[in-house]
């Protein structure tokens, strides 16, 4: 009995160092790993910076395509609407003469 008092607190300090040893090694790789993680962050977030400028001009072309395709169909529909006028004023001034 004896012995294992004075055996068993060896053990768990031993047990307790290797914990000690193992939660380190543990620390120390996640450490790495959340640097590589940065790096890998930090070039896509570039990446991703240099895209941005190339979607602003698809952005700014797709308005002016927007802009004058809206100035076409105005210019159409607008002369659409005065022949179409122009035709309803006729009738109605040959039906106020009868």
């Amino acid at each position: 009995m004896e012995f294992l008092s004075e055996a068993l607190p060896i053990v768990i300090y031993l047990l307790l160092i290797v914990l000690l040893v193992v939660a380190i090694i543990i620390g120390i790789r996640l450490i790495l790993t959340m640097n590589k993680v940065d790096d890998i962050l930090e070039d896509i977030s570039d990446k991703a910076k240099s895209l941005d400028k190339l979607f602003n001009i698809i952005d700014f072309a797709t308005d002016r395509v927007s802009m004058v395709s809206d100035t076409i169909i105005n210019f159409v529909s607008g002369a659409i609407n005065k022949i179409f006028k122009k035709r309803n004023t006729k009738k109605v001034k040959v039906d106020d003469d009868e």
